[in-house]
């Protein structure tokens, strides 16, 4: 939903928003029962009962009937509905029955698969929980977003979700990004304005004292008061337009692709079955009848239950090894990745960064270096890195005090993305003093002067060229290094902002070594190994991500900077995309825009990254990863989240998503292949019989029994050799399968035909019963024992053995036939008695089409080099 449309929302909610937000502090205080001290916890669970918990719609699991009812919407079940509708209006109420039930199994299975799926989803996210700063009994913890009620105190930093709407009180540089509710890209300053500010014309998404759940803290601190929680925010009411959801997947576009090839068989075949047997018998309504009952034979009903029983499987497989899946769909994705773009941070190194060096300008170590990087990190409110950590540890491990008798803060720049630099201002004994630490280049382009041995000297060309050979020198040695500046007395104002941060003095660097992690490099090569291409996407310095690149063994012999993308055209993009290993210095977007560049060549491109810039290209992939210790946006905006922060983790999850694929493409090979066939058949046969060759009740309960043996599929075993490579929906590979497997079962059912006719004379219209029992048990079985065959592209049982599952099931298939076929049950189906003679001839056409199946089977692979 665009601004111009929110704007247009002039609604009760939106009007109390803006009552609420008008209130001076006093006011909203009293009007909500509350202070700067927050609700006691007695309170907070009374008002928890009455408002419930802080959850939308959108985020609340879907009921069970509503589940139940979206099983329905699938293009198999509406082909598989018309064609029984149609049946049941032309009174064939038999053919009717089966296809409703065969409609309600898919349902019923596939409702069961969604409702467990859903079921464990919700307990895993339980175990990665977003939570909010909230202020109660006057003591600030994180608890539960869904926990968070009306009156409840907030306190922003960057990085944080907005968990519910709210009326800022207090805001230090305060950007977040309202882009799920207004479509605006650019970031949003909010602050709280004068009464004169807030006009009758504005809406609340205008006023700068609201913030909304759903966006998100861009850089800055902030206060609030939350005034609404869960379905009464704005977020709430607009919650289907304002989630921001992924677009269409690798897996979204192939499952489009498939049903739309079998859509189109189903409309070819249907109407030359109709016609033939029409033209051939005169009799129309039965031709009509079974070229129905050939359809349904032709569409894999079960198709959309196989697919969410595989990914419902992966997906509990993977939560085993700490890997949640968010996204059912991206466990597939996963097995399709064939490029692997991260973060270097926390991914490819140790989630730990140490202080290493301190030292002047002149590469000497200096304290005066530490004991003001130490100040700036200590006495900053906002978001506190891994560095500025690294840099409190180190001092007190050292055991140092601050060389001042007196130290008070007066104000603070927080950091933000475009700036690259974190400033505090401390007044001390002597003076106002701003200190200033951040990225070497920003902050190069600030400072005026240098200190070197106590002595304040302009810098001058030549001393710029020292400071950047000391630079290079702590980079190559994988150092992260950052330059900590002041100002002595900018003014006597006790405000700053970023105005004041120029002409400021460099008094040397804080360098950092943040070691590649020893996991990294063998499960590196491991995705190498398998078809995964890693490339490293970061916003760091690139000669020092070059040597972590080095030490993990991924070739980053030459780079792409940020400022190169952005001067490329799509297509150089893409082609430094293709053979660049390594991108440094880059901003959120220009990550995003390597992987769209990536992916509108063909690329499955999945993107693992833990930190606040990385949420774009987290949503932009066609699978996002992230860790469970990430910032919540990050974790919001990713389809797996890692339970530990390894390659190694992921490297399973991508083996895993290809075992998924495969066992997925099975379902869809045989079968199809295996329906096309009998279709050929049948289109052979009614061309030459006076009868039809299979009642369409009788090849409705064939393909109902069949079916139902293929739900093991999702257990079978996968040959090693077909997960050393990325899994791709390909629909002409389906294709050819289908037309050069498929026939192989026609052949063989022709035999069959010869021998019911010629053999055992069934040869009359009075011995059609005969013919059609006798095709209806060879047709079952061998589309039932051909699955043991083309599972794998090895020698059956010897080279590759079959999950028991799998080959119990198909065993009870072929038992059901024969038990339908011999008890008294045969007369339902208008099956008569075989003679004892045709058992031998069954199991020798059986067997001799399985040994055929194998040897076309070597032979698709030699010529097509290619399987399932």
């Amino acid at each position: 939903m665009n601004k111009k449309n929110l704007l247009a929302r002039k609604n009760n909610k939106d009007q109390e928003l803006k009552k609420l937000a008008i209130l001076s502090d006093r006011d909203l205080f009293l009007n909500l029962r509350t202070s700067l001290q927050g609700l006691s916890e007695e309170d907070a669970q009374s008002r928890l009962e009455e408002y419930g918990p802080n959850e939308v719609s959108a985020q609340k699991p879907t009921p069970a009937i509503l589940l139940f009812l979206q099983a329905f919407n699938d293009p198999f079940v509406y082909v598989l509905a018309l064609l029984a509708i149609v049946s049941l209006l032309t009174s064939d109420f038999e053919a009717a029955i089966v296809m409703t039930i065969m409609i309600l199994a898919s349902v019923l299975i596939t409702f069961i698969q969604e409702y467990r799926s859903q079921k464990a989803s919700i307990e895993l996210k339980e175990m990665i929980e977003n939570t909010a700063a909230i202020t109660r009994n006057g003591e600030t913890k994180e608890i539960p977003m869904d926990e968070i009620v009306p009156g409840d105190i907030l306190t922003l930093a960057t990085g944080d979700m907005i968990p519910a709407d709210a009326v800022l009180i207090w805001t230090k540089d305060l950007f977040v990004n309202q882009s799920s509710l207004t479509g605006e890209s650019m970031p949003v300053e909010k602050f709280v304005p004068k009464e004169a500010a807030i006009t009758e014309e504005m809406t609340a998404l205008d006023l700068t004292n609201l913030v909304f759940m759903g966006t998100d803290v861009l850089s800055g601190q902030g206060k609030a008061i939350i005034l609404k929680t869960g379905q009464q925010t704005f977020f709430g009411d607009i919650a289907k337009n304002a989630t921001s959801k992924r677009g269409k997947t690798s897996f979204d576009i192939g499952l489009n692709r498939v049903s739309k090839l079998l859509l189109r068989m189903v409309m070819v075949l249907f109407p030359l079955v109709f016609l033939i047997n029409g033209l051939t018998k005169g009799d129309w309504s039965s031709a009509f009848f079974f070229a129905i009952a050939v359809a349904v034979g032709l569409t894999p009903e079960m198709l959309p239950m196989i697919v969410s029983s595989n990914l419902a499987k992966g997906a509990l497989t993977l939560s085993k090894h700490k890997v949640i899946v968010k996204e059912l769909a991206s466990i597939q994705n996963l097995g399709s990745m064939d490029v692997l773009c991260t973060d270097k941070t926390g991914t490819i190194t140790e989630d730990r960064v140490v202080l290493v060096q301190h030292l002047d300008p002149l590469g000497n170590e200096n304290e005066q270096v530490l004991d003001y990087a130490f100040m700036n990190s200590t006495y900053q409110t906002g978001w506190k890195n891994l560095m500025d950590i690294a840099v409190i540890n180190y001092f007190e491990e050292q055991d140092r005090q601050l060389p001042f008798q007196s130290i008070q803060k007066i104000d603070e720049i927080p950091f933000d993305f475009s700036r690259r630099r974190l400033t505090v201002v401390m007044k001390t004994d002597q003076h106002q003093l701003m200190i200033t630490k951040g990225a070497v280049e920003e902050m190069a382009a600030i400072c005026k002067y240098v200190e070197i041995n106590g002595e304040t000297l302009t810098l001058t060309s030549e001393i710029r060229q020292q400071l950047q050979a000391v630079n290079e020198k702590m980079n190559r040695q994988g150092m992260r290094v950052i330059t900590v500046a002041v100002r002595r007395d900018a003014h006597e104002e006790a405000i700053y902002s970023t105005d004041d941060e120029k002409e400021m003095t460099l008094i040397g660097f804080m360098g950092f070594l943040d070691p590649a992690k020893a996991s990294a490099k063998p499960a590196i090569n491991s995705l190498q190994q398998h078809g995964v291409a890693v490339k490293v996407l970061t916003g760091d310095n690139a000669i020092v991500a070059q040597k972590v690149c080095q030490d993990v063994g991924i070739p980053a012999k030459n780079y792409v900077l940020g400022n190169q993308v952005d001067e490329m055209s799509e297509e150089e993009l893409y082609q430094a995309a293709e053979t660049t290993n390594l991108f440094a210095k880059l901003n959120p977007m220009q990550k995003s825009r390597i992987i769209e560049a990536l992916q509108s060549k063909g690329h499955t491109v999945g993107f693992m990254g833990d930190g606040i810039n990385d949420a774009p290209a987290l949503r932009k992939a066609d699978v996002g990863i992230s860790v469970d210790t990430a910032a919540d946006i990050t974790k919001d905006a990713s389809s797996i989240i890692l339970l530990e922060k390894s390659l190694s983790v992921l490297e399973y999850g991508v083996i895993e998503g290809r075992r998924v694929f495969s066992n997925m493409m099975k379902y869809i090979k045989i079968t199809i292949s295996s329906n096309f066939g009998n279709v050929f058949s049948i289109l052979v046969a009614s061309a030459f019989l006076p009868f039809l060759p299979m009642l369409s009740l009788q090849l409705l309960l064939q393909n109902l029994i069949y079916d139902i043996a293929q739900l093991t599929i999702p257990w079978d075993n996968v040959d090693e050799e077909e997960l050393h490579a990325p899994t791709k929906w390909e629909t002409k590979g389906l294709l050819k399968f289908t037309l050069c497997i498929g026939p192989i079962s026609s052949i063989f059912d022709i035999v069959t035909f010869f021998v019911m006719w010629f053999v055992f004379g069934a040869t009359t219209v009075a011995q059609q019963n005969l013919f059609q029992t006798g095709w209806f048990m060879v047709g079952l079985t061998t589309q039932a024992l051909v699955v043991l065959m083309v599972r794998t592209r090895k020698i059956p049982f010897l080279q590759s053995r079959p999950a028991p599952q799998v080959f119990i099931s198909l065993l009870l298939a072929v038992v059901v036939g024969v038990l339908v076929v011999v008890t008294p049950i045969a007369e339902q189906f208008d099956f008569v008695h075989l003679p004892t003679a045709y058992w031998f001839w069954y199991i020798g056409i059986v067997v001799v089409y399985m040994l055929a199946t194998q040897f076309g089977k070597v032979l698709y692979i030699k010529v097509a080099k290619e399987w399932i």
